[in-house]
């Protein structure tokens, strides 16, 4: 109980002796258990006076008698102190339970997990579906910007501020990891590794994978080998949008994008989705192997291969486990 509760509870009790039965009545209304029956979650819109957040609260079952809400919020001092927000209210919480928990302001606590990989449209749409967030974006912010994490907001709390939260996250994040990076890697500026790191977290999301996956890209551009990476071309033809819904084929291999590793030789131009932290890790300490070539194995991960022969045969493998899985033999990709 706050100070202003505790005085008002002993102006209550002293004002037994003055007030006689009249008094007793005031007190036990203010402590005794309301009349709500269950858990109630109320909305307190920011700028509501005293009068309005006592008739929100009764209009919600939450309290029985404004009058005596607004009577013990100004006899206590706390109607100073009341909170706006999103509060959930226990059964049977007494007045004097209610002005305590809008004077700390224990408002619900909301919780969005932003997976690995996405891009920021598809953040972007994540965070629209989220109603109790305000404002709208004018346009997803810069792709690889944001950290994929789990953030928690509150009623009312703005989708610019969350997306602030997170391209702030994943500043921080990835200056870290630079300072600890391995010494002559095949990139030169912490942007260069986010956009392998992206590219690594799309292409596998087994977790032990990922500094392997790294090191074959890593070989991969030392030998100024194209980087083959299928999720690139997937980027190019979506613009970013997310999946496309289909296997890639041969002729998409040949569409001509800055973004298509098929067709360029080396980075493409920035990421092509939001890397974790893992994923960023992996790149900046790679995984020293000879290995040039990787393609699913069918259970989840990756088989690799250091020659163009063994890769081949690894391909064929997994067409076989792609033909087993579709009767119909419909045309698919193979990396």
């Amino acid at each position: 109980m706050g100070w202003g509760l505790r005085i008002f509870a002993g102006t209550l009790a002293l004002a037994v002796g003055a007030a006689g039965g009249i008094g007793v009545w005031g007190y036990q209304r203010y402590s005794a258990p309301g009349p709500l029956e269950q858990v109630e979650t109320v909305v307190i819109p920011r700028g509501s006076g005293l009068e309005a957040i006592a008739i929100t609260l009764g209009d919600s079952g939450v309290i029985g008698s404004p009058l005596v809400f607004v009577a013990a919020a100004k006899l206590s001092g706390t109607f100073r102190e009341l909170k706006a927000g999103e509060y959930q209210f226990p059964a049977g919480i007494s007045i004097e339970g209610v002005l305590e928990q809008m004077r700390q302001g224990r408002t619900v606590v909301h919780r969005i997990t932003v997976p690995e990989g996405l891009t920021s449209a598809q953040v972007v749409a994540l965070l629209e579906r989220e109603t109790v967030l305000t404002g709208d974006l004018a346009k997803p912010p810069k792709e690889g910007s944001l950290l994929p994490e789990t953030y928690h907001f509150a009623y009312g709390d703005s989708r610019a501020a969350l997306i602030e939260r997170m391209q702030t996250a994943m500043t921080q994040t990835l200056a870290e990891a630079w300072k600890t990076r391995d010494q002559n890697l095949p990139f030169e500026t912490p942007q260069q590794a986010l956009t392998l790191a992206s590219i690594v977290e799309k292409e596998t999301g087994v977790a032990a994978e990922r500094p392997r996956v790294a090191g074959v890209f890593v070989n991969r551009l030392e030998a100024g080998m194209k980087l083959q990476s299928d999720p690139t071309v997937i980027y190019a033809l979506t613009d970013g949008s997310g999946e496309m819904g289909r296997a890639l084929t041969r002729n998409d291999w040949k569409f001509e994008s800055p973004y298509n590793t098929y067709v360029v030789t080396g980075l493409p131009p920035g990421p092509i989705a939001n890397p974790g932290k893992a994923s960023i890790q992996a790149v900046m300490k790679p995984e020293r192997h000879e290995f040039l070539y990787f393609v699913a194995d069918g259970t989840g991960g990756h088989v690799f291969a250091k020659s163009l022969t063994d890769h081949n045969r690894n391909v064929a493998k997994w067409r076989e486990v792609q033909q087993s899985r579709q009767p119909d033999h419909g045309e698919t990709s193979s990396e």
